[in-house]
């Protein structure tokens, strides 16, 4: 299936948190829309019948060499479709066309897979987190 990914997407600030919470992870409100302000870009596709956003990313960094993906998240009804990969391949094109020559990305083991299969090498590094 062909998805309709849009790049800087107008997105009310509602609608990630709402996306967030239907996978499992908190909502984050109060980082929505500020997070559209600080990212380099984001990408989002809606549900062509519903116009429901069923699956959002972004990309963030300095905007020099360096970006890192985060929160690639797809609708629970729209998972295992293909649009997950096709959005984290739209992500990677644009940060091409924004000139950057790394991107990283976090996820848990379990979807190494999916990120492999979208595009990432695995490589070794590193994390920080406050616990």
């Amino acid at each position: 299936m062909s998805w309709n990914i849009e790049i800087n997407c107008s997105i009310e600030p509602y609608e990630v948190p709402a996306l967030r919470e239907l996978v499992g992870w908190e909502g984050r409100h109060a980082d929505y829309p500020a997070l559209f302000e600080r990212c380099n870009f984001w990408a989002g596709v809606r549900d062509a019948a519903s116009n429901e956003l069923i699956a959002f990313g972004y990309v963030a960094g300095t905007g020099l060499q360096h970006g890192y993906m985060e929160d690639v998240i797809v609708h629970p009804k729209f998972q295992r479709r293909g649009v997950g990969q096709a959005l984290v391949r739209e992500l990677l094109l644009e940060a091409e066309r924004f000139g950057l020559e790394i991107v990283t990305v976090t996820f848990a083991p379990e979807h190494t897979s999916f990120y492999t299969e979208s595009g990432f090498q695995p490589c070794q590094g590193g994390l920080w987190r406050k616990v």
